[in-house]
C-alpha cells in the first residue's frame, strides 16, 4: 500500500476537510451575520483560506448559506433539548425554551438579519418541539386550552423574532428584549409566570 493512499493519510485528509468545514461556517456565520451580502471570497478571506477550498466544499452561495442555517438549526435544537422541555411545569419549560432560543439568537445574529434565506423545513425540529409542549400544557390546564397550538407557534417565532430585532436595532437592551418576551409569551398562552 503506497503512502498516497494508505488509511493514516486518509484519517489526515478527512480531519483536515473537516477543520475547513469548521472554519468556513464559522466564519459564514460571523461575516453574514454582519454583511449579510458578502462574497464567497470575503469569506474565504475570514476563515483564512483560498476561495478555491470554499468552493470545494460548498459549491455555490446558496449551498454555503444552506450548511450556514443547518449548523444554527442543530445547535438551536440542542439547546432545546437540553432544556428538559418534558420536565416540570409547562411554564417554566416554555421559559427554558425561550431561554434557549434568545441564547441562539445572541450566538447568531445572522438569524435576525437573514431569516429569508433559511430553508421553512429548518424550523420543523424547532416548531415540534414548541408543539409538544404546547400540548403538554394545554393538557394540564397550564395553557389556554381554546389558544389554536398553530396561533401560539406563529405568536410565539413572532415574538422571538420581534425581541430580537428590537435589541439589535439599540431600541432595547438585549436583558430587556428577553424579559419582554418571556412576559409575552406567558400572557399569550395564558400562563402564570412559575414561581421560583
Amino acid at each position: 500500500m503506497s503512502e498516497q493512499t494508505s488509511p493514516e493519510r486518509r484519517r489526515r485528509v478527512r480531519a483536515e476537510a473537516r477543520r475547513s468545514v469548521s472554519a468556513i461556517l464559522d466564519a459564514a456565520i460571523r461575516v453574514l451575520g454582519e454583511r449579510p451580502q458578502a462574497s464567497m471570497e470575503e469569506i474565504a478571506a475570514a476563515a483564512g483560506l483560498s476561495r478555491q477550498t470554499v468552493y470545494a466544499h460548498f459549491p455555490s452561495r446558496d449551498a454555503l448559506v444552506a450548511a450556514v442555517f443547518q449548523r444554527m438549526t442543530d445547535d438551536a435544537i440542542a439547546a432545546m433539548d437540553a432544556a428538559d422541555l418534558d420536565e416540570g411545569p409547562a411554564p417554566a419549560a416554555l421559559l427554558r425554551l425561550l431561554d434557549a432560543g434568545w441564547r441562539t439568537i445572541q450566538r447568531f445574529p445572522m438569524l435576525q438579519v437573514d431569516t429569508g434565506s433559511a430553508d421553512p423545513d429548518l424550523h420543523g425540529p424547532v416548531v415540534d418541539r414548541l408543539l409538544r409542549l404546547i400540548e403538554r400544557g394545554q393538557r394540564s390546564g397550564e395553557f389556554d386550552a381554546q389558544a389554536s397550538p398553530g396561533w401560539l407557534i406563529a405568536a410565539t417565532i413572532a415574538l422571538g423574532h420581534a425581541a430580537g430585532a428590537e435589541a439589535a436595532a439599540g431600541r432595547m437592551s438585549a436583558d430587556d428584549a428577553a424579559a419582554a418576551l418571556r412576559a409575552s409569551i406567558l400572557r399569550v398562552y395564558g400562563a402564570r409566570p412559575p414561581t421560583r
